[in-house]
């Protein structure tokens, strides 16, 4: 039978999201000693034990609420009177750490694996985040950074893998040309909302974008519901340098999203 670390390691290096649980101290009569643990998933229990019985029911069910994301810390303590809050005939205390891992995973999303792709993806990988990149040709996607944070998908109908796209992701449009992103965009401004939505180009190109847009009939604020052009105002032209003003326009967008929900 697998230990709990062979367990921990074998989800950690599969990328799966889990809580780990573990009693941190306890007062009078408690059914584990300090330093019992478990590890949950969304399935439920999946390796160790805190007791047993309600007071695991209950520790599970607060694993899965960090796990769907309804609360918004990743670590966290609880301290529970076994007979009040657990409904347990016995009278002690037990006191619980959580940690998520691999949970509220940042899903980034890029159209197009061309240059300026190549050298987000490559900063990308560093941070903690899921990567996807859809481009028609296989040979830019084979020179991008191979890790497991990053899945490539090749495909000749790139709008078409706008409705596979995570809740919540951020994303980027860096295809061909306008000819190309023109139509990913529109899909997107017709059926989804995405907390950051970029366009790389210049003020000309998204101006032309934005006609496109009021074009086919969408609301006049589908025409100012995305970055164009991408990224901060900051740097030269060089793909990563481009790279590092999107990445920074990102983070600014993420971090505004948590303390909204917060």
């Amino acid at each position: 039978m697998a230990t709990f670390f062979e367990t921990l390691n074998e989800l950690m290096a599969a990328e799966t999201p889990l809580v780990t649980v573990t009693v941190v101290d306890t007062m009078g009569s408690a059914p584990q000693d300090r330093g019992a643990k478990m590890i949950v998933t969304a399935e439920g229990l999946r390796h160790g034990t805190v007791g047993g019985g309600k007071i695991e029911t209950k520790a599970i069910a607060e694993a899965q609420k960090m796990l769907r994301g309804e609360l918004q810390d990743t670590t966290h303590f609880v301290q529970w009177n076994l007979n009040k809050d657990v409904g347990m005939t016995c009278g002690g205390i037990v006191k619980l750490y959580f940690e998520a891992h691999n949970a509220r995973r940042w899903h980034i999303v890029i159209f197009g694996a061309g240059h300026v792709s190549q050298a987000l993806t490559t900063l990308l990988v560093h941070f903690d985040c899921q990567i996807k990149v859809i481009d028609p040709r296989a040979e830019w996607l084979e020179r991008l950074p191979k890790s497991p944070k990053l899945t490539p998908v090749q495909t000749s109908d790139m709008p078409s893998e706008v409705a596979a796209i995570p809740e919540g992701a951020f994303v980027a449009l860096m295809t061909m040309g306008h000819t190309t992103d023109k139509p990913i965009l529109l899909e997107i401004l017709r059926t989804r909302r995405f907390p950051y939505l970029g366009v790389i180009g210049s003020k000309s190109k998204a101006a032309i974008l934005r006609r496109d847009v009021a074009e086919v009939g969408l609301p006049e604020e589908a025409q100012h519901a995305f970055f164009c052009p991408i990224g901060l105002e900051i740097g030269s032209s060089n793909p990563y340098e481009i790279a590092v003003s999107v990445i920074a326009q990102m983070i600014a967008a993420r971090d505004a999203a948590r303390q909204e929900s917060a």
